[in-house]
């Protein structure tokens, strides 16, 4: 790992931004922001414009779902070289340069399918590679970043890394619908080259994390990996894919048995949002089960051996556990699955409010996206400055406070309405307080990584961080309809209050320099 001074005084924090490994991390950031938006918004207005069904449209968002289990492959990533890169490039540059070119594959493969005329189902794969890739390009990236410089540096380059993931979203989503346009495909009027065109140079685009892969330096701390027989790897791919065959088989097979237990279950419970909750819980944990004895089965033909196994998915888990401890390690994890659920749960429903004060379409794209993503960058810096100068931890505090009062600020919209001023007030106080957190929270889990279990201890802090926000932030629209917007922001702010006590009991008990 490379030694970079701890900085001594603003300038010099200023000054630290110019390091190769903090700069480096910006262009990263654009290679991972990306991709994501060409699943989402982009592909689901390609889609609408092609005259697809707004229900079928709303199921390709699930081609992302790689985001939120990318800890399930990540054990590979850290631990499989790739054949014939990993020689000349290195295990993480290898793995980042396989990801970038099955991403660039995705994206223009799905710009040579035309969904007005082609099956959905050809689409739907181009979109599940692209998510699959896209996460795991953000496994690598994450790892990559960890190792290659100290841990006082890891606030900048997360910085610089927002702001570059930021920029990457912005090109893909606004950047996108403006090509799209240009070339002469609207609502009214489609046209398939337009989009074809538009999605073949957001693939051009990859380029630029591939050039930046070719040109950085592998990290010091990883330049080495213990090699095995190849028979050690096919047997942990083989097991890879049966295990998620098995996960995947047994969503297929359980889908009509779903659709008759959510009618049944929700004349029980008399809340079908419930029900289905209940019901999809139900069939992961299932899926969950059936991946694991496909696993099993797997070990015991022989095809791998289980201490390998064990070795591979439950040593990062338990080394976790033995250098925190049970009661601080179940702490750290407790902050890690709360931080963010004030703003997640709130931003859900967020662009639907502004529909409903009575804010166009123009008027949103000006002010929430492309101001609120300048303040989002601004706020990402700010966060990186602060933490180096006060720590990390006080950082995290403020910024989980900010962001509980950022949306009180969203009850006093919702009193003023159409109030453009107002919009622009709130907006930069949410997106300066999101972008100030996000750094201090990426430096914080950064810090509780094991250099030797880099990929696979962030990957699961990663899906930690977003899972009980989402779960809830699924039941936002109900929220509001239940007790209104201004009850609703109130509620949200007053999500963050356990986290700012989990924050100060993390304090007493953790030094984020020493990890214990």
């Amino acid at each position: 790992m490379n030694e970079i001074a701890q900085p001594k005084s603003w300038l010099d924090t200023i000054k630290a931004f110019k390091h190769p490994r903090v700069v480096t991390m910006l262009f990263f950031g654009i290679s991972a922001g990306l991709p994501l938006l060409l699943i989402f918004s982009s592909l689901s207005l390609w889609l609408r414009e092609a005259g697809v069904e707004r229900a079928a449209v709303t199921y390709f968002s699930w081609a992302a779902l790689g985001y939120s289990f990318k800890f399930v492959w990540a054990p590979l990533v850290d631990s499989l070289p790739v054949p014939l890169l990993t020689r000349f490039f290195g295990r993480r540059r290898a793995w980042l340069l396989l990801s970038q070119m099955m991403i660039m594959l995705a994206i223009a493969a799905m710009a040579f399918i035309d969904p007005a005329t082609s099956t959905l189902a050809t689409m739907a794969w181009a979109a599940v590679l692209l998510g699959f890739s896209s996460a795991t390009q953000d496994i690598v990236i994450d790892a990559y970043r960890i190792e290659s410089a100290e841990p006082e540096m890891q606030a900048l380059m997360s910085s610089t890394y927002i702001a570059g993931y930021r920029i990457g979203m912005l090109m893909a989503g606004a950047g996108a619908l403006f090509l799209a346009t240009h070339f002469g495909s609207t609502m009214g009027d489609y046209d398939y080259q337009a989009w074809q065109t538009t999605y073949l140079l957001m693939a051009a685009l990859m380029l630029i994390g591939m050039i930046t892969t070719l040109i950085v330096k592998e990290p010091e701390s990883n330049t080495s990996y213990t090699a095995q027989s190849n028979q050690h790897y096919l047997g942990f791919f083989f097991l890879f894919i049966l295990a998620v065959a098995g996960f995947v088989s047994s969503f297929y097979f359980t889908s009509d048995i779903a659709t008759t237990a959510k009618s049944a279950l929700t004349g029980v419970v008399a809340n079908s949002h419930l029900a289905g909750f209940l019901v999809e819980l139900a069939r992961l944990a299932f899926a969950l089960t059936m991946a694991a004895v496909v696993a099993k089965m797997v070990v015991k033909s022989g095809l791998v051996q289980g201490k390998q196994v064990l070795d591979t998915y439950v040593e990062p888990i338990h080394d976790f556990f033995q250098r925190y401890g049970w009661s601080l390690a179940w702490l750290l994890l407790a902050l890690i699955g709360l931080y963010r659920i004030s703003d997640i749960v709130m931003g859900v429903i967020a662009n639907v409010f502004y529909l409903d004060l009575g804010f166009t379409k123009p008027e949103i794209a000006s002010v929430v996206k492309t101001f609120g993503l300048l303040m989002t960058i601004v706020g990402g810096f700010l966060g990186g400055i602060l933490a180096v100068r006060f720590g990390v931890l006080k950082i995290l505090f403020l910024g989980a406070l900010l962001s509980a009062l950022t949306n009180l600020l969203f009850m006093l919209l919702a009193q003023m309405g159409h109030d453009m001023t107002m919009l622009y007030i709130v907006i930069s106080a949410d997106n300066l307080s999101a972008g100030l957190a996000s750094a201090a929270f990426i430096a914080f889990l950064s810090s509780l990584t094991n250099i030797s279990f880099t990929a696979v201890q962030y990957a699961i802090f990663s899906s930690l961080m977003t899972l009980l926000p989402k779960i809830l932030g699924g039941y936002s629209g109900t929220m509001v309809e239940t007790m209104g917007y201004q009850q609703f922001f109130l509620l949200t702010a007053v999500m963050g209050i356990p986290v700012l006590l989990l924050i100060l009991w993390t304090n007493k008990r953790f030094d984020i320099d020493h990890g214990v």
